[in-house]
């Protein structure tokens, strides 16, 4: 029997490095593709950058959208409202009162074509020529914003940013919503559109990149001893969130349950994790107490997994001590290792592969760990998918961003 305040998810959405929808994206993660490739442009010679190749969007928004919403869009609002649209189509398109529907889509860099655009023409052409529609374009909640105006969400519409966990708290915020009585529905998710040549140098400054110029679809290796930084990525991810009784009221496809949330702060480093990962382990631990489930039940993990040199081991030992014994058998996926990074976009879009796993009973895998690090001490699901049990189960998708913040999202499924 389903309770009033448990938070089903309904639909799916997504535009990604590996596909233009959920089923492309699904399709390809579950083969083993790699959306990273070369860049075709002149960015690295004409820059002098470092790193010549991303984790670039499939399906360009060009040749979904009409011009005159691209001409009003920043990307990042773009792939927000493709994935939206999607997901609110797979979800039956619900009828519910506005004052009863919110939207809740991050990013965790916001405009920053829109804003660097703006500022080269201010430099090359004076004030009157920047867009009046630039600060719509650029801020932050523009993604959010769109979404709401097009569904007409009432409830609220917001935008949380907490870096590369922005999705992922994006949708524990929109599970709030629903638990708290605000809205039955709410769309949520998150976007990100950086590949350019500044946020691409920005990163390579900080030393947060992989420098595998010569083998873009190799480069981003979680959990190898070869790992030397992650691989940025595109994209949007967006899920339908509903009341199980509203669902059950209109009959709706549930594919799983948003069973628990978990947030922390490191209170610890800007940009580093905190060593021990004891924010991590909190944040896992009040997903897991939240959703009423304990270790054994836990089949699956979407790990964070950038593919960097100390936080792919410092997450791993994190998952090693909430899991304790119960960690034998349970299939741990990095899915970056096949799209990239999406930043604001990664725990929405990993949030779908972790609810897909459960809904088909199938941990996606991780590709190119040639030589796995010996300190993982975890099952890695490499290279081919795996089939999960049946009966009533549990898997957790982490996120973690620069600043310290951690979000567990616990998904489960009868």
């Amino acid at each position: 029997m389903t309770n009033v305040r448990d938070v089903v998810v309904t639909g799916l959405g997504a535009t990604t490095p590996l596909g233009g929808d959920v089923t492309s994206t699904w399709t390809a993660a579950l083969a083993g593709e790699s959306g990273a490739r070369t860049l075709d442009n002149d960015w690295a010679e004409t820059y002098g950058m470092p790193v010549n190749f991303a984790a670039t969007i499939k399906v360009k928004p060009e040749e979904v959208l009409p011009r005159t919403e691209i001409k009003r869009m920043d990307p990042s609002t773009q792939y927000a409202i493709i994935a939206a649209r999607e997901a609110w189509a797979d979800a039956g398109a619900p009828e519910v009162d506005g004052d009863r529907l919110g939207t809740v889509v991050s990013s965790g860099i916001g405009g920053i074509w829109t804003t660097l655009d703006a500022w080269d023409t201010l430099r090359e052409k004076g004030a009157r020529r920047v867009l009046p529609m630039t600060v719509p374009m650029l801020m932050p909640n523009s993604p959010t914003a769109y979404v709401s105006l097009e569904l007409g969400a009432r409830a609220g519409a917001h935008a949380l940013v907490s870096a590369c966990a922005s999705g992922s708290e994006a949708i524990a915020y929109g599970v709030e919503m629903i638990r708290s009585g605000r809205a039955d529905v709410v769309v949520a998710g998150g976007t990100e559109a950086t590949i350019h040549p500044m946020p691409i140098s920005a990163f390579a400054a900080s030393r947060t990149l992989s420098l595998r110029n010569d083998d873009p679809a190799g480069a981003s290796r979680p959990y190898d001893l070869a790992r030397d930084g992650f691989v940025i990525g595109e994209g949007a991810g967006v899920v339908v969130l509903e009341s199980a009784e509203h669902a059950a009221t209109r009959g709706a496809r549930v594919y799983a349950t948003i069973g628990g949330i978990g947030l922390s702060a490191d209170g610890y480093h800007i940009t580093s994790p905190e060593p021990t990962g004891d924010g991590q382990v909190r944040a896992m631990q009040s997903a897991l107490d939240d959703a009423g489930v304990t270790a054994s039940d836990v089949v699956h993990i979407n790990a964070h997994a950038t593919s960097t040199v100390v936080g792919d081991l410092i997450e791993a030992r994190s998952v090693s001590q909430v899991l304790g014994s119960s960690a034998d058998g349970v299939a741990l996926s990095a899915t970056k290792s096949m799209t990239g990074h999406l930043l604001g976009g990664a725990g929405a879009l990993e949030t779908i592969f972790t609810v897909l796993a459960l809904h088909e009973r199938t941990a996606p895998p991780t590709i190119n760990v040639t030589d796995p690090d010996p300190e993982l001490g975890l099952d890695l699901v490499r290279d081919a998918p795996r089939p999960l049990r049946s009966g009533p189960v549990a898997a957790i998708n982490n996120s973690f961003g620069f600043g310290g913040h951690n979000v567990a999202l616990v998904v489960t499924s009868e």
